[in-house]
């Protein structure tokens, strides 16, 4: 037995048909659909706790965006962490971190306390995400089966995002805000309990030390990136956002430069050497960007043009969660009857022509239209995630899964952020000429003018007409930013669809047990 042999044998248990493993995968599930949901459950609650915490404008945006930045700013670092002290342990810590933090947002009563709160939910999200990929990888040795497995993985957490707002809307409408974190207390509480017994331990016997510097570039990097993607996006470029910019930059490049001179660096970047790995990082950032953004402003349209109420919205975008559940689970098998490139090539073109039909859609657009492009991007995500996500961890071995689920999820997190605030900057611009209907004060045009919401709200002051006018005015201009951020978001995915043709060129999904 050579010494490489030695080295992955003894990362886990190898033997290849765990006894319990689909009830393992069960748990595991769990916790990605909880932080799946997290991520959009607050949308909804966001008036009722405006109400309730009164916190200022830039306050209301750290309570929204502080949980993704936390996460997407320590998602590698906890990959790493999870390979060095064992990925059962930090899944399991993390689970009853989640749980307790849990509690304090959901019986915070100042706006610090609840941004805090938020950071610390972002912090135990990130130990959770990557550890749940990194377990498949070593509890399914089979590679046909692990492929189902992150079929029904992906599929959990692209549904958690479409599912959050049907959870939210739900619970909104019978209690109080509170509500949508307390949610997470028995979930993590069958985690932990039933983990305990079913998951097996796994590690990188030599991982060397976990690198202190490393996290924090890697934080201050991820953080200062999204920071200014979405303060470019809200407020326009300007020296805030070129500052945290900039911060940002330097630190990733301090970060992978130190990662080259570490004996154990926290992420091998030898590993996007790899023509397939960096095809499948790259695709699974757009598809993630295309679905996310798509989801987000689709959110607004249903409620503030159309005025669905926030159940009723939320059961409209399921057909994107149902597309993508349904494809994750056979996605591995299309892809080595087919091929991996046309697979995902495939799914990101597919999640294009969806976007690019939504270039046509106005005011009264009528829901068969709109719920069949939502399935057509959720089948196109479900192929093009799944399969990238396959292709990442079997281009590592298992010593290092959880640096690569960490890879894998920091695409994910940054496609979010990056969906929202690039085709957000779309939609915001456009929005924001529309031209003020004659008459209508200063005050009002000035809030009517931040945002769809805000028209809605600041025209209700206004006599009948005037209001009629003002939020007319409004929802077509957010209707034509929607359609103008459909199509950029559809050049982007068909472009993309095009270059992973070619960068995954070769690439298949590995067959039979590995040994």
């Amino acid at each position: 037995m050579t010494s490489s042999t030695v080295q992955r044998v003894s990362g886990a248990d190898e033997t290849p048909y765990r006894p319990g493993r689909w009830l393992a995968l069960a748990v595991l599930v769990l916790a990605v659909l909880l932080v799946a949901v997290d991520a959009t459950v607050l949308g909804l609650a966001t008036p009722f706790l405006s109400e309730d915490l009164k916190p200022t404008g830039t306050q209301l945006l750290w309570i929204g965006d502080v949980y993704s930045f936390v996460i997407a700013g320590l998602l590698v670092s906890m990959g790493s962490l999870g390979d060095r002290i064992g990925r059962k342990k930090l899944l399991l810590t993390g689970a009853v971190a989640f749980g307790a933090v849990s509690v304090l947002n959901a019986y915070a009563t100042t706006p610090e306390t609840m941004i805090l709160a938020r950071a610390l939910l972002g912090v135990a999200g990130a130990t959770l995400m990557p550890a749940t990929l990194a377990l498949i990888r070593n509890i399914f040795h089979d590679p046909r089966e692990r492929s189902i497995a992150i079929g029904i993985w992906g599929a959990m957490a692209s549904a958690g995002a479409a599912v959050g707002p049907v959870v939210g809307g739900f619970l909104l409408e019978h209690f109080w805000w509170g509500s949508v974190f307390l949610i997470n207390l028995p979930v993590m509480a069958v985690l932990v309990l039933v983990g305990i017994k079913l998951l097996p331990e796994s590690k990188n016997p030599v991982a060397g030390p976990w690198d202190l510097i490393s996290v924090a570039l890697s934080l201050i990097g991820m953080v200062g990136v999204v920071y200014a993607i979405k303060e470019a996006a809200s407020h326009g470029v300007g020296w805030e956002s070129g500052a945290s910019a900039l911060i940002g930059a330097a630190a990733l490049y301090g970060f992978v430069r130190r990662q080259f001179t570490l004996p154990s660096p926290l992420l091998d970047m030898r590993l996007f050497r790899h023509r397939g790995f960096s095809g499948a990082v790259l695709a699974d950032l757009l598809t993630i960007l295309g679905l996310s953004g798509l989801v987000f402003f689709l959110s607004q349209f249903l409620q503030l043009v159309q005025e669905r109420p926030p159940l009723e919205a939320g059961l409209a975008e399921l057909p994107a969660a149902i597309g993508a559940v349904a494809t994750g689970l056979v996605a591995g098998r299309f892809a080595r009857r087919f091929s991996v490139r046309s697979v995902v090539a495939g799914g990101l073109a597919a999640v294009g022509v969806a976007l690019a039909v939504l270039t046509v859609i106005g005011s009264s657009t009528g829901y068969p239209l709109l719920g069949a492009a939502l399935l057509v991007v959720g089948v196109g995500a479900g192929f093009s995630f799944t399969v990238t996500a396959d292709v990442i961890l079997s281009s590592v071995p298992k010593e290092q899964a959880g640096s690569a689920s960490a890879v894998s999820e920091t695409a994910y997190e940054l496609g979010a952020a990056l969906g929202i605030a690039l085709l957000g900057s779309i939609v915001t611009g456009v929005y924001r000429d529309f031209a003020t209907p004659a008459g209508v004060p200063a005050d009002v045009a000035s809030a009517a003018h931040e945002s769809l919401g805000g028209a809605v709200e600041a025209a209700a002051v206004l006599p009948a007409h005037q209001q009629a006018e003002l939020v007319g005015a409004a929802q077509e201009a957010f209707v034509e930013g929607l359609r103008l951020a459909s199509g950029a978001g559809a050049a982007v995915l068909l472009a993309t669809a095009v270059a992973a043709w070619f960068l995954m060129r070769g690439q298949k999904l590995a067959d039979g047990v590995e040994h």
